[in-house]
């Protein structure tokens, strides 16, 4: 076995901040990734400044700052345009410390993998635990190639992680959450709107801004698991959204409907019972999947990799049975209570039944009107998160 030597399996953004943290630690990191090439599945993410602060101790922080949109004011809205909540760029930036960035995720896999050296990223190369190993023997894992040992493996292979499986095969699993999600990036529209998140009953739109001119809009309604629309899904959205109030009719008009992306919502409320087992630790959704209504899907698999690479010490130094016990009690009970609120927030914003939804947007129109930091302090605890260690310079 080669010292110093990790295995990321997982080229998403989880996998890849963490072969940036591990590399910038010394270790001579390789991320396997089985799709043939990075292309993102997905479209935008948000990174809110506890995400930056984490790419910070990268070097990467700023790049990411550079690329904030929102300007201005935004908040929520009803269906019919009413305001129910307001706020502002600026007094979220004031009370989280940073901006909230709205970015493509292709132009973040970018960011990443630059920091990366020629050759760490693998395509087209699945790989499957073969034995977790433990302080005294290697990890090993199964590839195309044949086996391979590692000191340290970070199972980074997202929600339906068949290295979490293999590992606490008695867990529970996923479970589904009741709804689904539709994704897209378009032009601007042409008539100006303020950036916002619309809750209808048993539905949801947000339209966000990205830095390159291009909107990236998201929506989420209650439906069956497993559903697709009879004839596609720019139509589905059409049916569900097409009435609300500016710019959704004009946005869906420009949309391709082979551009638009969907998925059923599943979480792991049911927390697993670590993050790791021998030389193995998860992160990102193969750890804790949790709903979207947060927007904290992607910072949290971000923080879990520089969290992982400041316990893993550089070999000889590391020790899994003891560095990777202290980034479970780190990152467990945080995402396990992420989970959960995320989950109340999406039973929330999908109640369907009239009185419900008409006390909802009463109480969230009685909580702004004093001032938006009311509405931002269901943030706290979250956006306002530091890492461990201090900021890298500039990379």
């Amino acid at each position: 076995m080669e010292q110093h030597r990790a295995i990321v399996v997982g080229g998403g953004i989880g996998g890849l901040t963490a072969a940036v943290a591990l590399h910038r630690n010394g270790w001579q990191v390789t991320v396997l990734e089985r799709a043939a090439d990075l292309a993102p599945v997905g479209a935008g993410i948000g990174l809110a400044p506890n995400a930056q602060r984490a790419l910070d101790v990268l070097g990467l922080g700023d790049r990411v700052r550079e690329l904030a949109a929102w300007q201005g004011d935004g908040g929520m809205r009803a269906p019919d345009g009413r305001w129910l909540a307001r706020t502002n760029a600026g007094a979220a930036a004031a009370r989280f410390g940073g901006p909230l960035v709205l970015l493509h995720r292709a132009t973040l896999v970018e960011i990443l993998t630059s920091a990366l050296p020629d050759g760490a990223v693998l395509t087209g190369t699945a790989a499957s635990l073969a034995d977790p190993g433990d302080d005294h023997r290697p990890a090993r894992l199964t590839t195309p190639h044949g086996e391979t040992e590692a000191e340290l493996v970070v199972a980074a292979d997202g929600i339906r992680s068949a290295t979490r499986h293999a590992l606490f095969p008695a867990h529970p699993g996923l479970r589904y959450a009741g709804c689904t999600t539709w994704r897209v990036v378009i032009p601007a529209p042409a008539t100006p709107f303020a950036p916002h998140e619309t809750w209808g009953a048993g539905r949801l739109w947000g339209t966000q801004p990205l830095k390159d001119g291009r909107i990236y809009a998201y929506a989420m309604a209650t439906a069956p698991a497993g559903g697709r629309a009879p004839d596609d899904e720019k139509a589905e959205l059409l049916r569900l959204f097409g009435g609300w109030h500016h710019p959704v009719p004009e946005i869906l008009a420009a949309v391709d409907p082979a551009q638009v992306m969907r998925h059923d919502v599943h979480h792991l409320y049911d927390p697993l019972p670590a993050f790791h087992q021998g030389r193995v630790a998860l992160l990102g959704d193969a750890a804790h999947a949790m709903m979207p209504s947060l927007g904290q899907g992607g910072n949290q698999a971000i923080e879990d990799a520089v969290v992982l690479a400041h316990h893993a010490r550089s070999a000889p130094g590391f020790l899994p049975g003891r560095d990777l016990a202290a980034y479970t009690a780190d990152r467990l009970p945080r995402t396990t209570a992420i989970v959960r609120k995320a989950a109340r927030t999406g039973a929330l914003t999908m109640l369907s039944a009239r009185p419900a939804v008409a006390l909802r947007s009463t109480l969230v129109g009685a909580v702004s009107r004093f001032g938006p930091g009311l509405v931002l302090r269901g943030f706290d605890g979250i956006t306002d998160w530091h890492p461990p260690v201090a900021p890298a310079p500039p990379a």
